[in-house]
């Protein structure tokens, strides 16, 4: 499970995984990988044939020189605002939606470029690979998985769709935004699996419905699963601003550095030797 995280969120989860994989737990095997938002540009790496260690080497690559994109305050008290109304999850995320639908933004295709330029393939892999978005008219949670579901590159745009940020993405005709309007992760779509690592820059969720330990706990009582967030080294090298490029080298180093302190929580869960753990900083 890969989860939110926006440009530094990719680097410390890339550097969180190759540091796993230093240790001999590789977890782009995994039988099912779930990607939200930045955690679906991540699974689309993962499971495009590209190994680890290239991926995390195009992290520390110098950053754009590009002005830094900022979600801030104001846009996340819009974001907010509709979860403080009538309870319906659904229609929350409509409200949401609608926002994102009439916010001025660059075009669509202008950002279908950018995902495009940074996944290693454009198709849909052989390896299960589920990515999450929300539809932007109905609030409804989708899961795109394959072909028949669109493009992969339009399934991780519409994920990575930040409302008021970036557009409303169209796959097969509808317009969706970003899977974290749902969850910073949608835990519960490991339903059927017995062994869940979640990957979590972000562990905040705006209602109990997508709190990450809430979802896991519907998963059952023989479900063994562990979650990671950033500790407080990570914290410090990613910044306040998730889209910060110049962050982006010392958040994958930081993500790198911390796997071992996290390896013996993780082999656990695989090894299935006991059911729920947490990182020190996870929430």
């Amino acid at each position: 499970m890969l989860g939110v995280g926006g440009i530094t969120g990719i680097a410390w989860e890339l550097g969180l995984l190759a540091g796993l994989a230093d240790l001999g737990l590789d977890l782009t095997t995994a039988d099912v990988v779930v990607g939200t938002s930045a955690g679906s540009f991540v699974g689309a790496q993962i499971r495009g044939g590209t190994g680890l260690e290239e991926l995390y080497e195009s992290q520390l690559r110098p950053p754009s020189g590009e002005p830094a994109e900022r979600i801030g305050r104001g846009v996340l008290l819009r974001l907010a605002a509709p979860y403080l109304l009538p309870r319906d999850e659904r229609r929350a995320r409509a409200r949401v939606g609608r926002l994102a639908l009439a916010a001025s933004t660059v075009p669509e295709d202008e950002r279908r470029r950018v995902i495009a330029a940074g996944l290693p393939s454009t198709s849909w892999p052989d390896r299960t690979l589920l990515v999450t978005a929300v539809d932007a008219l109905t609030g409804d949670a989708v899961v795109f998985s394959g072909p028949e579901h669109g493009a992969l590159v339009d399934a991780v745009a519409a994920s990575c769709a930040v409302p008021l940020l970036w557009p409303p993405m169209t796959v097969n005709g509808r317009r969706y935004v970003d899977g974290g309007v749902r969850s910073p992760v949608n835990a519960d779509l490991a339903a059927g699996c017995d062994r869940v690592v979640v990957v979590a820059p972000v562990t905040i969720a705006t209602r109990r419905a997508g709190r990450i330990g809430r979802q896991l706990a519907s998963l059952g009582p023989d479900v063994s699963s562990v979650v990671v967030s950033p500790d407080d080294a990570a914290r410090r090298a990613m910044g306040r601003n998730v889209l910060d490029d110049t962050r982006r080298e010392l958040a994958a180093r930081a993500g790198r550095a911390q796997a071992a302190a996290v390896a013996s929580r993780v082999a656990a869960v695989l090894d299935g030797s006991y059911r729920t753990t947490r990182s020190a900083r996870s929430r």
